[in-house]
This record gives structure tokens, C-alpha cells and sequence, in this order.
């Protein structure tokens, strides 16, 4: 059976621990799906130290862009996340509504297998209206990718300083 769940929050909200610790819940031998792409060392350091906690019994793809090209079937599968993944389709795109609809393609794609998907991704417009215009276009397109997969999934988790507190 298909399952869908959201969990969204803040930065440092515990979002990451939550999909994890709810995606060993389920399966002995859970997927982890990164969509970030190492920027700088700093980050590659971050990136080794979350596969590092995570351990051996989990999977780790790493998938910037094209998450359909990786069969999940029958897998429980943490996707981290939609941030980082959003934001290297934009930069593949340029363009927000064309990267609206790509990523809404994409995420129906990708979750077309019967699976337990989690997606992780971020409340960037939780805070107060950026100056740049790009910071702008991102916080909308970001704002809209969360409602759609939000409408999608049966279950959404909000973070809170650790605290999960369920949505839907």
C-alpha cells in the first residue's frame, strides 16, 4: 500500500531525526534519498556525518534531481529534501512556474510505486518577506511544492523545537 507523509518545519527543527526514526519504525532496512548537492567541504563534512549516524542498515541514494529514475517498490524511503531538491531544479530551469511544473511531475512520477514515502522539506516563509527577488521566487515556489505533496500525503508531521505535532 502507498503511503505518503510530510513532515515540514524549520530549520533545526528535528525534521531529519523524525523521518528517520519514523522510517526505522517501519523497516529494518530503510532507503535514504538525498537530494542535496555538495556545495563545499563544509557541507561534504555535514553530508558524512548524517550517513555516518544513520548506520549500516540504511540505503543512501544520492539524487539531485531525477528521483523517478530510482524504484522504491515495496520500500520505505526518506526523502531529504525537498529544499535542496527544489533548488537544484530551479537551477536546472531558471524559471519558476516551468520549475513548478516539473517538480509536481516529478513527485507524481516518483511516487506512482507502491511504497511509504517521507518527505522532508522546510517552512522557508514561515519568516519575514526577503529583499531579493530571487529569495522571493523561491520562498513561493517552495510554499506551493509543500501544499501540493501536503494535499497528496495521508499523514503530515509539523516539527516544532523537537516536537512533532501532527497536521493531518
Amino acid at each position: 500500500m502507498k503511503r505518503i507523509i510530510l513532515i515540514t518545519g524549520g530549520q533545526r527543527s528535528g525534521k531529519s531525526c523524525k523521518a528517520e526514526e519514523l522510517a526505522l519504525s517501519l523497516s529494518d532496512h530503510p532507503v535514504y534519498l538525498a537530494t542535496a548537492h555538495i556545495w563545499d567541504e563544509e557541507f561534504r563534512e555535514r553530508v558524512r556525518r548524517h550517513q555516518e549516524r544513520r548506520g549500516p542498515q540504511w540505503t543512501n541514494i544520492e539524487e539531485e534531481t531525477a528521483l523517478s529514475k530510482h524504484d522504491m517498490t515495496g520500500r520505505v524511503v526518506v526523502i531529504d529534501c525537498v529544499t535542496l531538491w527544489l533548488t537544484n531544479i530551479l537551477y536546472s530551469e531558471e524559471l519558476i512556474h516551468s520549475s513548478l511544473e516539473l517538480a509536481k511531475a516529478e513527485f507524481d512520477k516518483f511516487t506512482e510505486a507502491e511504497a511509504t514515502y517521507i518527505f522532508v522539506t522546510n517552512e522557508i516563509g514561515s519568516g519575514g518577506v526577503s529583499d531579493n527577488t530571487i529569495q522571493r521566487k523561491f520562498t513561493d515556489l517552495q510554499g506551493w511544492m509543500n501544499q501540493y505533496i501536503a494535499q497528496k500525503a495521508d499523514e503530515v508531521i509539523l516539527m516544532v523545537s523537537g516536537i512533532a505535532v501532527n497536521i493531518k
